[in-house]
């Protein structure tokens, strides 16, 4: 699924909630935790993407048919963050876990992604959200949000591909890639050529 922000993660994480417990792999360069009860800024859901699956916001989006929290915390796994995000100690009080972008890299993409999908896998399935800016701004300026400190192509092939050849794997989203930043495709191209690789096991 391709989507223009991290809100395409509610209809298919709604979804998901109808059928059973689902996990969610959130790859992401930020946290996406804004909410009532930290934030005077709310309403742009794009960055409250974890909270709202996890029960934080207003019902008619949090809450739909009164099937919410879509996730629970225990089944949200997000990586790829950069370790000064702002939200981090606070989602890791509740229990959700957080690979940031240097644990990553220090224990191995491709480790951290096998331990992921085996964890995820535990239950009925999970989906994996892929947000382009856990990518470094240096390899993936197209983004609506690009920030340094992100991971490279070939480290992005290494975590997405346990995760996503996994059978407990039931989708795949890509959002934030801005076409506007991109006027040559190139990036389009590199990241293209990143899922190929990946889905290719």
């Amino acid at each position: 699924m391709l989507g223009g922000d991290c809100s395409v993660l509610f209809g298919p994480a709604l979804a998901l909630r109808r059928r059973g417990r689902y996990g969610i792999a959130y790859l992401d360069g930020s946290i996406d935790f804004r909410h009532v009860g930290n934030s005077e800024w709310v309403g742009a859901s794009a960055g409250e993407g974890t909270a709202i699956v996890t029960g934080r916001g207003q019902p008619d989006i949090a809450d739909i048919d009164g099937l919410g929290p879509y996730c629970r915390e225990e089944d949200l796994v997000i990586l790829g963050v950069r370790d000064y995000d702002e939200q981090l100690d606070e989602v890791r009080g509740l229990g959700i876990t957080v690979h940031t972008t240097p644990e990553i890299v220090a224990a191995g993409p491709a480790a951290v992604g096998a331990r992921v999908a085996r964890r995820l896998g535990a239950h009925d399935g999970y989906l994996v959200h892929l947000d382009v800016d856990v990518l470094d701004s240096e390899v993936m300026p197209a983004a609506d949000a690009p920030d340094p400190g992100g991971l490279d192509h070939p480290q992005l092939t290494e975590l997405l591909r346990p995760l996503v050849t996994d059978p407990a794997c039931v989708g795949l989203q890509v959002t934030i890639y801005d076409p506007d930043l991109d006027p040559d495709g190139r990036h389009a191209a590199a990241i293209t050529d990143t899922l190929v690789a990946a889905l290719r096991g």
